[in-house]
Parts: structure tokens; sequence; C-alpha cells
């Protein structure tokens, strides 16, 4: 299975934030939104990716700096990536290799979307399902 296939699934649209917002203003959209990261882009650059984990680590450093920091001092700056002809299983290597829980998904330079874990999860929960129905049926012999 292929990335695409999950972004076109779910949709392409990415909750984003500008730079120059600040942390609390970020963390505010990931609470509006329920979801735990969002990618950081100027106009159609993207220039980072500010997830829970980077709030948290400012709020237990300085509770204050949340209402002041801008995202771009805060956000993660060295990206992770995938792309939509990605495989799945890949994509799961990726990020448990480098503890990420979030992957955006690039393509012609563009984003085209957001791979979470509990995609990369529910998608091979699917497909394990889908496998052992087929398995089932082929062993009581009914036709799939």
């Amino acid at each position: 299975m292929r990335i695409r296939e999950i972004i076109q699934g779910k949709g392409g649209s990415v909750v984003t934030v500008h730079p120059d917002r600040t942390v609390l203003e970020a963390m505010q959209v990931l609470v509006e939104h329920g979801i735990g990261a969002v990618v950081v882009t100027r106009g159609d650059e993207i220039a980072g990716i500010m997830s829970e984990r980077d709030v948290l680590r400012l709020g237990a450093a300085s509770p204050a700096a949340l209402e002041t920091t801008r995202v771009a001092d805060a956000m993660t700056r060295d990206l992770i990536v995938g792309v939509p002809d990605d495989d799945l299983q890949y994509a799961m290597e990726i990020m448990t290799k480098n503890r990420i829980r979030h992957l955006p998904i690039v393509e012609n330079d563009r984003l085209a979307g957001m791979l979470s874990i509990g995609d990369v999860v529910n998608a091979l929960r699917s497909h394990v399902e889908s496998e052992n129905r087929h398995l089932r049926g082929y062993i009581q012999g009914i036709p799939s």
C-alpha cells in the first residue's frame, strides 16, 4: 500500500500555521482541530513542524514563553517528509526510527498531506483484517 492511497482516503488538506504566530496560538490551533502537529508554512513554503512535543518542551522550560515565543523559534526545522509514492511499510519504519508521529507528505515541492501514526496503524489493521477474511474464505472454500 502506498501513502497516496491513505492521503486520497482522508483528503489532502493540512492544518498549517504561520511562523510568526505565537506558540500559544499554535497550541490553540492544535486543540481546536484535535491534532498533534501542525505544519509551519510561509505561503507555499514549508518552514517546519510544530508538534505537541515542541509545545511541551517550551512550556516546561518557561510557561510564560508560550505567549511570546514565535512558532519559528520553537518549531522543529529539520523536517522529515514522505512522498505519496512511498510504501506504507517504509513510512512506518521512518516514523518509528525517528520517533515521530506525524509525517508531512510532499509532492512537487508542495504540501500534499499529512500522515499520522494513527493513519498508518489503521491502514495496516484494515489490510490485515481483509487478508484474514480472504484466507478464512479460502480455507473454508468460499470464493472471494
